[in-house]
């Protein structure tokens, strides 16, 4: 399994990181998602071809800041 870390703001509680997850575990290919508010960060592993951007707009379109 190959993974993805994106640096994230604006995830202020555990409930932030489950609405992340639970988002980006729909995204084809996805396996596994930790999102960490503590961290500011989100790791997304995933089997076979992954879209990156595919991924950030998901995050931005939950309010969240996706940082390079």
């Amino acid at each position: 399994m190959e993974e993805l870390k994106l640096r994230v703001e604006g995830m202020h509680c555990g409930s932030c990181e489950m609405l992340v997850a639970d988002e980006l575990g729909e995204i084809e290919g996805v396996k596994k998602v930790d999102a960490s508010h503590k961290d500011g960060t989100v790791k997304v592993g995933y089997d076979g071809k992954l879209d990156p951007e595919k991924v950030k707009k998901a995050i931005t379109a939950l309010g969240y800041k996706v940082k390079s």
